[in-house]
């Protein structure tokens, strides 16, 4: 392999994972502030959401909001670290992620279709961050 080869083949996967870094952080972004919508829906007591009354996982809804809230907030720091490619925002948007997917689990029956949305878009988030191994690979290897 040539080093004109080496190089542009180095420089695409830089590209493709800045793309799924800051893929990752805008959807971090969207997901932390309608986790914040959903936080402040459901600390209000709207109508909005359903009650179920034999889930195992049954909260009061205003403990649900006030997750809901702080899981968005975080999220929504996280994705700022994204964009500026700190490597602690990396691995704490996997864990952010995987924390609002169970708890969108786990509320599942307040709000079916928004949780079920809101595990895909955390997948994709979590799916996006462990493939974003560009800059670590590239250290690594010394280039």
């Amino acid at each position: 392999m040539t080093a004109t080869h080496t190089t542009h083949t180095s420089s695409a996967k830089q590209a493709w994972a800045g793309g799924l870094r800051v893929f990752a952080a805008v959807m971090l972004s969207l997901a932390g502030l309608l986790g914040i919508f959903r936080g402040i829906m459901a600390i209000a007591e709207d109508e909005v959401f359903v009650t179920t009354p034999n889930y195992v996982f049954k909260f009061d809804l205003t403990s649900w909001g006030w997750i809901h809230l702080g899981l968005g907030v975080i999220a929504l720091l996280v994705s700022f670290g994204l964009f500026g490619a700190a490597a602690w925002a990396r691995y704490s948007g996997i864990g952010i992620a995987a924390l609002v997917i169970i708890a969108n689990f786990l509320s599942l029956p307040y709000y079916p279709v928004w949780s079920v949305v809101m595990i895909a878009m955390s997948g994709f988030i979590i799916w996006a961050l462990c493939v974003d191994r560009g800059d670590d690979e590239l250290a690594a290897a010394g280039r």
